[in-house]
């Protein structure tokens, strides 16, 4: 078996695990997604590091949520400095600057990204938003949290702090491919964290749909949704940021 077949057969069962063995949890969360939106409240999306490029997945997309907003920060990201991005994340106190800056309340859904679950920004990212009533659902890897310790002053790890758990079911240390002489490639938490936050949304709209919501959500702008996509930027520019 070649190691794309290895890494091919690994992530579908990791997949199946994430998804179909957790239709319940995905179910929960969903129905939290769906209040926000008939609610005229908002599904926010947080991430640290390579965590950040999952809370991009639902943004400004075909197919995507126009209520989905991305918490970024260019200090918690890569591009910068990636280095400089693992100290900063271990930080404690700008989690609640950040919650801040995006009007995290009472009523939205609050989306924490974190394979490890265990650095100091989402960690408070979660703590915060369930006290100010958001609810919190947290994606991360319960194996790789459950091997270490938590570098929060509190001692609690991500999934530890959360209304609701998604576990994206990686291996300690996310690279699952052993090459040999100590040396591992084949990150999942990327690939199957996407795959979980889509069918959330997916979900979570269908839900929303049921008790009355009319649907807002973007259709490709490099096939035949350009007009209909102008009229959500028209409306929401200024209101959501990156826009």
């Amino acid at each position: 078996m070649t190691l794309t077949q290895q890494y091919l057969g690994g992530l579908t069962s990791q997949l199946e695990r994430a998804l179909a063995g957790q239709a319940a949890l995905i179910g929960q969360a969903a129905e939290a997604l769906a209040k926000a939106l008939v609610s005229g409240r908002w599904v926010f999306v947080a991430g640290t590091g390579h965590s950040h490029l999952l809370a991009l997945e639902l943004f400004y997309r075909a197919g995507g949520l126009v209520r989905a907003v991305p918490i970024l920060d260019e200090d918690l990201m890569l591009h910068r400095s990636a280095s400089a991005s693992s100290g900063f994340e271990r930080e404690s106190g700008r989690a609640e600057a950040l919650l801040d800056r995006y009007g995290v309340k009472a009523g939205d859904l609050l989306v924490v990204i974190s394979n490890s679950g265990r650095n100091a920004v989402p960690v408070e990212m979660a703590m915060i938003g369930r006290r100010r009533g958001a609810v919190v659902v947290a994606l991360t890897s319960c194996a790789h949290s459950g091997a270490h310790p938590s570098r929060h002053p509190s001692g609690k790890r991500l999934m530890e702090v959360a209304d609701i758990v998604l576990d994206n079911f990686g291996v300690e240390g996310d690279a699952t491919l052993d090459l040999g002489a100590g040396v591992t490639m084949g990150a999942t938490s990327t690939t199957v964290g996407a795959a979980v936050l889509q069918a959330l949304a997916a979900e979570g709209a269908s839900r929303a749909m049921s008790l009355g919501w009319t649907p807002e959500v973007y259709r490709s702008s490099n096939g035949s949704g350009e007009a209909e996509n102008a009229r959500y930027l028209e409306q929401y520019r200024g209101v959501i940021p990156h826009l």
